[in-house]
């Protein structure tokens, strides 16, 4: 069952790790500096936020993987 799971979501567990890295980089290099941004000036507030974004672009992918693969199989029989 669990690895059912993981392969099933693997494009949403993939874009959340994704954005989460993405929003420690961000905050780390990019960020603001004078502490006034709320979200970019907190690194606790920047990961979670980028790991929601990138969940939600790996369920758009995974949906979009998910129809055509359906589609190839529909096309087989």
């Amino acid at each position: 069952m669990k690895s059912s799971f993981l392969k099933k979501y693997l494009p949403e567990i993939a874009g959340a790790f994704a954005g989460a890295v993405g929003g420690f980089l961000y905050w780390k290099y990019v960020g603001c500096l004078s502490g006034t941004c709320a979200i970019k000036s907190n690194w606790y507030l920047m990961i979670p936020w980028a790991a929601v974004l990138g969940f939600l672009a790996g369920s758009v992918a995974g949906d979009i993987i998910r129809k055509r693969k359906k589609a190839a199989e529909q096309k087989e029989n």
